[in-house]
């Protein structure tokens, strides 16, 4: 496993890093948690991911319970906050949402502090400067040793580190956006100049599109017990015809080159992502041993990927790529 600092700092992320959504709680008791949690920091992941709405706090205990049984220093956890409840202050990035949905992810996990802790999403309500003098507030008095954002448009980060550097306020450090070779424009053109202006660390998410390029939806069947089978929002793209002629063609011949260098799909599309350097960690989400073990060999087969292939690959998904 490679290490890789996120972004300007000194902290070193594993390059693969695990995530709890749509699994922990919902597909994984706490058994099988500890066990996919335990094999991948045996085998050098170092940073586990989760967030207070994932499974309504479930998937935060459940990641808390398995973190208990490895030392503090030797791993990195991040929470995100935006959602906690149907109150009107138990979502968004109020001050008081902060400070106290903070403290409440730190119960569930039973921890002292998070490493790094996200602002989940924008919000329209809540000025950005309230917002980053909250996160200064959470970093400064140990609640949290690095802020950062997901899924926040180029223009709001620079507003916040416009305030920070004016206010002397702890600037975010990183950025969670959605990455993957099907959505790319986000990280490669409206954060490329953010990402370079201000050593913004990107810890991605859904570099398998949710499993369409994991290879098992290649007919365009939905299979028993998959993402699309048992989350509605999923079910309603597949119904909608995500699963277009394209699509399908195009995710037979990536599956084609991964096979060339004796891999699948998923280890093909994890090691792509891993080739942008802009990238501090890949997080990808796993329901067994299994596929944590077939998702960590992407690690290996990134050096394979010259510039050639990379060529390959793009002209196979020329066309299909979303923002």
């Amino acid at each position: 496993m490679d290490y890789r600092r996120l972004g300007g700092s000194g902290l070193k992320v594993s390059e693969l890093s695990y995530g709890s959504y749509v699994t922990f709680g919902k597909q994984m008791g706490l058994d099988t948690v500890k066990e996919c949690m335990r094999y991948a920091f045996d085998n050098g992941i170092n940073f586990f991911d989760t967030a207070e709405m994932y499974e309504n706090g479930v998937a935060e205990t459940l990641m808390g319970e398995a973190l208990k049984e490895f030392p503090r220093d030797e791993f990195v956890v991040s929470t995100k906050i935006f959602w906690s409840g149907q109150k009107p202050n138990q979502t968004g990035l109020s001050r008081k949402h902060l400070l106290e949905a903070t403290k409440n992810s730190l119960k569930r996990m039973k921890l002292e502090y998070v490493d790094l802790l996200y602002a989940h999403r924008p919000d329209p309500e809540t000025p950005v400067e309230e917002t980053v003098l909250a996160m200064d507030h959470l970093v400064r008095n140990g609640l949290a040793f690095y802020w950062g954002t997901s899924m926040w448009p180029a223009e709001k980060i620079v507003e916040a580190y416009e305030f920070a550097a004016k206010h002397h306020c702890i600037a975010p450090t990183m950025e969670q956006p959605v990455y993957n070779l099907l959505s790319r424009d986000m990280v490669e053109t409206e954060l490329a100049p953010v990402v370079a202006r201000y050593a913004l660390g990107l810890t991605i998410f859904a570099p398998l599109s949710s499993g369409m390029l994991t290879g098992k939806y290649a007919d365009g069947v939905v299979p028993a017990g998959s993402r699309f089978d048992v989350e509605e929002w999923f079910q309603n793209k597949a119904k909608n015809g995500v699963f277009t002629s394209d699509l399908l063609r195009a995710i037979k011949e990536l599956s084609k080159i991964a096979g060339e260098f004796g891999g699948t799909l998923s280890q093909l599309s994890l090691a792509w992502c891993l080739k942008n350097g802009a990238v501090s960690s890949v997080i990808f989400g796993a329901r067994s041993v299994e596929q944590m073990r077939e998702n960590l060999n992407a690690a290996d087969m990134k050096t394979l990927l010259d510039d050639g292939v990379m060529k390959r690959i793009d002209a196979i998904v020329s066309g299909l790529r979303k923002n």
